[in-house]
């Protein structure tokens, strides 16, 4: 469904590993910058994949107390700084206690990191849940009194895109003035990086941080670890008309389905990534041949780069000779839950700077994954309409579609 009134995105926070404002982030992905390096924070000798994208800092926000907010565990810093700086950003942080506003928070495992954290300071501690800190969406939405419906979603990679489609659709029925929407990720653990290196999902290029992300590419081995968040502002048009607000883009249509083929592994039939594809164009009223830009979930897999251009190939015919397709996970690493709200904003960023980000370190293409691909540097290019692919663990796939507003 397509409402009369579109949904846009009016503000932007985020902490990732190529920056933490849009306008950062943007000049990062369009210079080809990479954010990958050894893992410095914890002892990787005996890891198998011992490099990932982390955080070089989570800023405090001006509008919060340094003392308050470095007192939170990491995952809830991002969270804070990212939701704080949207609301700053599309200029309602001094009307959030006035409007009712939502908070649609994609995150995973975080209780388990409080385990974690727990477990390497304090042994092996007995997890009792009765003990653990309360939610942290709860946390943000009671600190910054917030007045609207607040949820968390986990679906794997694809929960960024869930999370702006629920939002979307809470601003559809009238449930809320304003959403915020996004996702964040801090997996990059001694636990989660041995247990993707032991599934052999991580790439084992350490010789060679930089270079080793290389979705689309024959030598690809596996992805690279990242962590970080962004959240938006999602509002409908004719309010921010009336408000004169700046806009990043709007929310066009998403597509979201299931092939519950493996818990980590990639389904190599299409059919249900087609799936949320087509009824992502369909939701946007669109065809295929009108999108400009394809930000693919590209995570340098063997299985998964194959079955996407597959995928693509199917929905676009003909037309996927032409259209220009990168993974800008070559540059931030996989984020995991928090992968595809980064890759809304490289989305966004094509509408700004008339430029579509490059894929790096596509020296020697996959004849599999025969594509537009824009490999190594920028592309100048005025993009009006770019999608996002997200396909998750576990069989969760999703698509949204962003127009320039």
């Amino acid at each position: 469904m397509t409402s009369k009134d579109p949904v846009w995105i009016t503000g932007v926070g985020a902490a990732t590993p190529i920056g933490n404002s849009f306008t950062e982030i943007t000049r990062n992905l369009l210079e080809g910058k990479s954010g990958v390096s050894r893992v410095s924070h914890f002892e990787v000798t005996n890891h198998p994949s011992q490099i990932a994208a982390t955080l070089q800092s989570i800023e405090c926000p001006k509008e919060w107390s340094e003392e308050d907010f470095y007192c939170h565990p990491k995952l809830n810093q991002i969270m804070l700084s990212a939701v704080i700086d949207a609301l700053v950003d599309a200029d309602y942080w001094h009307q959030r206690d006035r409007l009712r506003i939502g908070l649609v928070m994609g995150t995973a495992a975080e209780w388990i990191l409080e385990w974690e954290t727990g477990t390497l300071v304090h042994g092996n501690p007995l997890c009792d849940p009765a003990f653990d800190p309360p939610s942290a969406v709860l946390e943000i939405q009671q600190k910054l009194h917030l007045s609207g419906p607040a949820t968390t979603i986990s679906a794997a990679c694809a929960t960024g895109n869930f999370a702006l489609a629920q939002a979307r659709r809470w601003l559809q029925l009238g449930w809320v003035d304003v959403c915020l929407a996004g996702a964040c990720d801090c997996a990059v653990t001694p636990m989660t990086l041995a247990g993707f290196g032991n599934l052999r999902a991580l790439t084992r290029q350490n010789h060679r941080p930089q270079q080793a992300s290389r979705p689309f590419d024959r030598d690809r081995d596996g992805f690279v670890l990242g962590e970080g968040g962004v959240i938006f502002v999602l509002e409908k048009a004719s309010q921010a008309r009336r408000r004169r607000a700046r806009v990043y883009g709007e929310l066009a249509g998403c597509g979201l389905s299931s092939d519950a083929y493996h818990l980590v592994i990639p389904s190599p039939d299409p059919t249900y990534a087609v799936s949320a594809m087509r009824a992502a164009l369909k939701d946007a009223q669109i065809n295929p041949n009108e999108v400009d830009y394809i930000n693919a979930h590209g995570t340098s897999t063997p299985v998964g780069d194959v079955s996407e251009t597959k995928a693509i190939r199917e929905v676009f015919g003909e037309h996927a000779s032409a259209i220009p397709v990168s993974s800008t996970k070559s540059m931030t690493g996989h984020l995991l839950t928090a992968a595809s709200a980064l890759e809304a904003l490289a989305c966004l960023s094509t509408f700004q700077e008339d430029a579509i980000p490059p894929t790096l370190n596509l020296d020697n293409p996959d004849p599999d994954c025969d594509l537009c691909h824009v490999p190594h540097t920028s592309r100048q290019q005025k993009v009006q309409i770019a999608i996002s692919n997200s396909f998750g663990f576990g069989g969760s796939n999703s698509c949204a579609v962003f127009r320039a507003a």
